[in-house]
């Protein structure tokens, strides 16, 4: 078996693909301030490898790049095209946050419709643990109805 083993080392075929990103949805806020800018930045996006679609919103200052992409490596190349002041979009629409109108989560920048996304926004859940310890307790029989 030691000579067969040999040659099979020899004979097998390694694999260098990668393995692939998933497919995600990366949304970035740039300021573009006319049809250059969108032209520059979109060109830049899908000049990436794995891009499936950009899609880019003027009035919200929004883009959204679709595919196996690393989304640091959309940010940076959007920083490239001369738009330093690129971020991920920090915003989230106001339906989903109990509190929109915290000092925390509203913003006068912010779209239409969109508030930030901080913790102070959402509810903060408390649960008594002492009840539910008491309810099925073995030394009151009479406690839970179950029984």
């Amino acid at each position: 078996m030691g000579a067969l083993d040999y040659i099979a080392y020899f004979c097998t075929v390694t694999s260098t693909r990668h393995r692939r990103k998933p497919l995600q949805t990366v949304e970035i806020k740039v300021k573009m301030d006319c049809d250059g800018c969108e032209r520059r930045v979109k060109s830049a996006v899908t000049s990436l490898k794995g891009v499936r679609s950009v899609e880019i919103s003027r009035k919200q200052s929004k883009v959204t790049v679709t595919g196996h992409v690393d989304p640091n490596k959309v940010l940076k190349k959007v920083k490239n095209t001369g738009k330093k002041r690129a971020e991920f979009w920090p915003y989230i629409e106001h339906n989903l946050v109990a509190y929109p109108y915290i000092a925390g989560a509203y913003d006068k920048r912010a779209p239409a419709g969109y508030v930030k996304d901080v913790p102070q926004a959402y509810p903060s859940y408390t649960i008594p643990q002492e009840n539910f310890s008491n309810m099925f307790s073995d030394d009151n029989p009479n406690a839970c109805s179950i029984m």
